[in-house]
């Protein structure tokens, strides 16, 4: 590991110190020297240190310490489940669509198929139908009844209804007990969701939690346009969340979580209105809603991803105070295999450690993390204890990480009950 700030003699002075002396440079310096300063100070090789500001000199001072509430959170995975359309799409089936090959997607994406949902029918396949098949594979998995379920997030960005599709879902598992919610961060989402749950079960407010990632970006793709048809794919995956009360027993271990809207016109899927005339006295006219086809900036979200991702999970390697070498697995969200295999040279992880299953999925949006960790962990690949570095990134720009342990175990020592309900499911109309 590479030498951290403030770790020789007591840090407090030490800190005090770094943030006196750049208080002094900036006032005395100008800024295209002070950029050359804060060059050298760098002491990860993976992090980039920007010219400091008077306004973030204090969060400046401490880039290479861990960060306080950051760290573990008793929140342990019960277990895993995931589902996806029936429907397969492969790379020579789209040589009919748009000009390109097998060849062509496999070699720069990675991707060999992906899955599509078909027609919309509340009674078939849908985003919701999927959410819910994934996570009663998960509950299944974690031997857990929806009933004790306090907390259900879905993440996604493409719901059947847009106000949301987590109520449905929860209703559907019979999760009368929890209050559901959607979240929105694109890709990140499932990484999002998964700190946000564990917050709640770290602090005592829940002891159950349920958080899906699910989306069908295959809705929103331009099928003329060769660049971003050929990527994505429908799916869903689900994990159960259990709170405790000690630690050792798993969970998340450290995480880190960030974003950044000046990217946000290198990965976009916008609104688009059409303007509609009403007959009122002094004429009005308002906007009826629709949405564009997805828009990517390939070579920039490419160049985002190689750079911010192995930075964050350096971040949150350092708040949950392991070091690379400790990790087992690492899971990135399945968007391209060479940003996988890029991530994991720059953080020294050796490929074989990559958790992918993107050939036969493509990139399922919030789905690809834990889609493809449900059947490193069916299979067998992913055992109890083991370490898994997790990240997702994307539009927002958006990216996080985290760090946590494989294994959770409904009979193990310090893993909470479920609450006693004092109350019954509602009645029934």
């Amino acid at each position: 590991r590479s030498l951290r700030i403030c770790r020789r003699g007591p840090p407090s002075v030490l800190c005090s110190s770094m943030m006196f002396l750049r208080l002094a440079l900036l006032l005395v310096v100008p800024m295209e020297a002070l950029s050359f300063v804060a060059s050298a100070a760098r002491v990860r090789p993976s992090l980039t240190v920007r010219a400091v500001s008077e306004g973030d000199i204090a969060s400046s001072v401490d880039l290479d310490q861990p960060h306080k509430g950051r760290g573990l959170l008793k929140a342990v995975p019960l277990g895993v489940g995931c589902a996806s359309p029936q429907c397969v799409v492969t790379n020579s089936d789209l040589e009919g669509v748009v000009e390109t090959s097998d060849e062509w997607i496999r070699t720069r994406t990675g991707i060999s198929q992906r899955r599509v949902l078909g027609d919309y029918d509340e009674s078939s396949e849908s985003v919701a139908n999927l959410a819910t098949q994934a996570a009663k594979n998960a509950l299944e998995a974690a031997k857990c009844d929806a009933a004790d379920l306090d907390l259900v997030i879905l993440c996604t960005s493409s719901p059947d209804d847009l106000f949301g599709d987590a109520s449905t879902v929860a209703r559907n598992l019979g999760a009368s007990n929890a209050v559901a919610f959607d979240l929105t961060a694109a890709c990140s989402g499932f990484l999002f969701g998964t700190v946000t749950a564990s917050q709640f079960l770290h602090n005592g407010a829940f002891r159950r939690a349920l958080v899906i990632g699910a989306d069908a970006l295959s809705r929103w793709v331009d099928w003329d346009d060769r660049n971003t048809c050929i990527l994505f794919g429908d799916g869903a995956g689900a994990m159960v969340l259990g709170a405790t009360e000690t630690e050792g027993q798993g969970g998340v271990l450290g995480f880190a979580m960030h974003s950044d809207g000046g990217g946000h016109d290198q990965l976009n899927l916008l609104f688009k209105g059409e303007p509609r005339d009403l007959a009122t006295p002094q004429g009005t006219r308002v906007v009826g809603g629709s949405y564009n086809a997805i828009q990517m900036n390939g070579r920039e979200v490419y160049r985002f991803a190689v750079s911010r991702v192995p930075q964050v999970l350096d971040e949150a390697l350092r708040n949950a105070d392991i070091t690379v070498e400790q990790v087992d697995w690492l899971l990135l969200h399945q968007a391209n295999i060479r940003i996988m295999e890029a991530v994991a040279d720059r953080l020294g992880i050796p490929k074989e450690k990559i958790i992918t299953n993107l050939s036969d999925y493509g990139n399922t949006s919030a789905a690809s993390i834990p889609l493809a960790l449900a059947e490193a962990v069916a299979s067998g690949k992913v055992k109890k204890g083991d370490v898994i570095a997790c990240a997702g990134f994307g539009a927002g720009l958006s990216w996080g990480a985290a760090i946590f342990q494989w294994g959770g175990d409904v009979n193990a020592d310090g893993l909470l009950d479920p609450f006693a309900r004092a109350y019954g499911p509602p009645p029934q109309n």
